[in-house]
């Protein structure tokens, strides 16, 4: 391997924030993440989407937090000591993104992520999946957060 493709591959390489959802492990590219947070004062808003926890004040700014486990159609957990608060940027928004817990940061070269297999990548719901991160202990769910929502949903959440 010549020194220019050594250079390639770095610059290639993208850095992934681990999250848990129950046993299944889910990377999101570090680019897209404000900020991880602890689970603070949560205030419940009426008449919202059931995914939607409330809204919490971030430093003076008002984050609408979703629990990704109700956006993703699975069982909601009670929170505890790990439960994170992954905070991104949408437009004009500002979401906490409610997660099981926050793992670890990997590295991922192009070689190491596959495709979401095509009879998955069909469904309206996979939109949200960027791949298949491979690591040396298993697979990794590769997501684009902001994906998550149809533009009428990302309206709601501006307010």
């Amino acid at each position: 391997m010549s020194y220019h493709s050594q250079i390639v591959n770095v610059d290639n390489t993208i850095q992934v924030i681990v999250f848990n959802l129950g046993e299944e492990r889910y990377g999101v590219e570090i680019s897209q993440v404000k900020e991880i947070i602890l689970p603070t004062q949560i205030t419940r808003i009426p008449n919202v989407p059931s995914f939607v926890e409330g809204v919490l004040n971030l430093r003076g700014q008002i984050a609408t937090v979703i629990n990704l486990r109700k956006r993703l159609g699975k069982e909601p957990e009670k929170n505890d000591e790990n439960t994170r608060i992954i905070v991104v940027e949408y437009d004009n928004a500002i979401v906490g993104m409610m997660v099981d817990s926050v793992s670890e940061v990997k590295y991922l070269s192009p070689q190491n992520i596959e495709e979401i297999p095509r009879f998955l990548a069909l469904r309206d719901e996979s939109k949200f999946l960027k791949g298949i991160g491979k690591l040396e202990d298993g697979l990794l769910t590769l997501m684009d957060l902001k994906e998550l929502f149809s533009e009428e949903e990302l309206k709601e959440l501006e307010g």
